[in-house]
């Protein structure tokens, strides 16, 4: 068994399917750790996300091209000294939401690119470091637990705004209608309030509307203040073409796409 064979035998042991290559360089030394690491790349033991970061493929993952996202994503993000946090589809599937997200969605404070490895797909929705630093905060977070640790994700309510601010990332209005739907009674007023005034009015208008619409008036009732304050009218859809087919007077939202209601 060869050094590097050794080190990740004992990085699996210890419940850790990635490393990093400062990680390796403490068994092997630069010149030969390149061609070794290219060597278990080639022969389909290694994949590498991103620069410096190497994940372990055992048999189970290799039809796959890499293990689920969500079992590594917190150490690579940790790795590129970047915050984060799942959310949009990703997180809504969390929360018990039947929409099916075909990527893992994070929300940062950075400019990244989406990326592929293997058949798996990671989208990365950049927000303003202060809006990040304003949202991002513990108590609007969930874990999510897997067997190799935990991913920072939304928590219900802060999904539940993030859809309605970036929905055509998450579906279009009628898939965030549908999870307004679904998660709609998990949210607490109480949470939805405090974090609406670090958001978009119009995305919270948005959600007020697609709760009200669902018939969840204790969580939409605490998102009215903010729409008392609005001074203009907003279309619940800026991306379609359709004229207005009513008027939202509770929320000034111009209806052009209509939705599903009912809970």
């Amino acid at each position: 068994m060869t050094p590097l064979d050794a080190f990740l035998d004992r990085q699996l042991s210890r419940g850790r399917i990635y490393f990093t290559r400062e990680d390796a360089l403490r068994v092997l030394p630069p010149g030969s750790l390149t061609a070794a690491l290219s060597r278990l790349i080639r022969k389909g033991r290694l994949a590498n996300p991103r620069h410096g970061f190497y994940l372990i493929l055992q048999p189970e993952d290799r039809q796959q091209g890499a293990p689920d996202p969500a079992r590594w994503i917190h150490p690579l993000m940790k790795h590129q000294g970047i915050d984060y946090r799942i959310s949009l589809l990703s997180a809504a599937q969390l929360h018990g939401a039947t929409t099916q997200a075909t990527a893992l969605q994070l929300i940062v404070p950075a400019q990244l690119r989406d990326f592929a490895i293997g058949r798996h797909k990671l989208e990365f929705i950049n927000q303003t470091q202060t809006a990040f630093a304003r949202t991002n905060r513990p108590e609007w977070l969930a874990e999510m637990k897997t067997d190799t640790g935990i991913a920072k994700a939304a928590g219900v309510e802060l999904t539940l705004l993030d859809c309605a601010r970036w929905f055509h990332r998450a579906g279009g209005i009628s898939a965030v209608a549908q999870i307004a739907r679904e998660l709609g009674a998990k949210a607490l007023g109480r949470r939805l309030a405090p974090l609406a005034r670090d958001c978009e009015s119009s995305a919270v208008r948005r959600l007020g509307y697609l709760l009200e619409l669902a018939g969840h008036e204790p969580q939409a009732k605490a998102l009215d203040r903010f729409a008392q304050e609005a001074r203009t009218v907003k279309l619940l859809d800026p991306t379609s073409r359709e004229e207005p087919g009513e008027m939202s007077g509770r929320w000034k939202i111009a209806v052009n796409r209509p939705v599903k209601g009912g809970a």
